[in-house]
């Protein structure tokens, strides 16, 4: 059974994300219209749940650590938390221009470098890494010379490459929140003194909060929201990992970015019956098209891109497994 405090900080949590949600409604008209998206059925979805996500998430985060006696991790927490949640919605606005459509994956930023342009998804990279940075060095402040600056490293590889993994899953209603539901469990159920349980238990909170209108098609994540949920979730894993565990969760991490340029996750998810059960629950049923009447005569047949299936709607939009929901 969770303790009394960690029950507190997922209420608090999804408190904070429904309080934040609702009050998204009465933005001014220019800031509703800047989060405004069109889905994949043709229908008005808004950003605005990432950021209400990330700061119900992440105070609470704060707040938990803080009661649990872990100071290090909430300043981790509001650095890491904070700081993804900031260039997240930068990359989700700015990102979204049309002269910032071709600058996707790290080609394309690279690209662009080149160019003599700064891609807003170069600016979400580099904000990521150094909010990453910055709550490694909170996380390891008990260490010192060379120990260190490797457990300080170590740490924000974690934190930054858990905010861009669960941004990579971000592309169907709901999965991202599933995924970072499923990696906060095993975090919430174990020891809470360096703060790492409070930490999880706030990512729970939230991103049940936001679970209903993500799979009701209402709003999405976008790269505000999943990558302060990943940043928040790699904060907790660092916080409870030693050396060795980091060590082998960066290798992992760094593994499936690397994966991403490469694989759809959503065909493998779709592959995988099992994984493809998950990722269904709760979706809405596909849309139905009337049926076209065959054409009299023949036509040639389209094959379809490798990575069709993984056209997004906002953020980094395009790139293999990255992006703010394409749905």
């Amino acid at each position: 059974m969770l303790s009394a405090r960690r029950t507190v900080t997922a209420v608090l949590a999804g408190v904070t994300t429904g309080a934040a949600q609702r009050a998204s409604s009465r933005l001014p008209g220019s800031v509703t219209e800047a989060l405004a998206r069109t889905n994949h059925r043709g229908e008005a979805v808004t950003l605005a749940e990432g950021p209400a996500v990330a700061l119900g998430a992440t105070l609470a985060a704060v707040t938990g650590s803080a009661l649990a006696g872990a100071p290090r991790t909430a300043v981790a927490a509001a650095v890491a938390g904070l700081g993804a949640a900031a260039v997240g919605t930068y990359d989700d606005v700015v990102g979204a221009r049309p002269d910032q459509k071709r600058d996707k994956g790290f080609a394309g930023h690279l690209r662009a470098l080149q160019e003599g342009r700064v891609s807003a998804g170069a600016v979400k990279i580099a904000g990521v890494g150094v909010s990453a940075l910055l709550a490694g060095q909170a996380l390891s402040g008990r260490s010192s010379g060379f120990g260190r600056a490797i457990d300080t490293t170590l740490s924000a590889i974690v934190i930054a490459g858990a905010a861009n993994v669960v941004n990579l899953f971000d592309l169907r209603p709901g999965r991202a929140l599933k995924v970072g539901l499923m990696a906060a469990g095993p975090l919430v159920a174990g020891p809470d003194r360096d703060g790492s349980a409070a930490v999880a238990a706030a990512v729970t909170g939230a991103a049940v909060a936001a679970l209903p209108d993500d799979l009701g098609e209402r709003s999405m994540l976008g790269d505000a929201g999943a990558n302060a949920l990943g940043a928040l979730l790699g904060v907790g894993l660092a916080a409870r990992l030693g050396r060795p565990g980091k060590a082998l969760v960066a290798a992992g991490l760094i593994g499936l970015m690397a994966a991403s340029e490469r694989v759809s996750f959503t065909k493998v998810i779709a592959r995988t019956p099992a994984l493809n059960a998950v990722d269904l629950w709760g979706r809405r049923p596909p849309s139905r098209e009337p049926a076209v009447e065959a054409p009299a005569t023949p036509v040639a047949e389209v094959t379809a891109a490798p990575n069709a299936g993984d056209v997004t709607g906002a953020g980094d939009a395009g790139e293999p497994g990255a992006g703010a929901g394409g749905r």
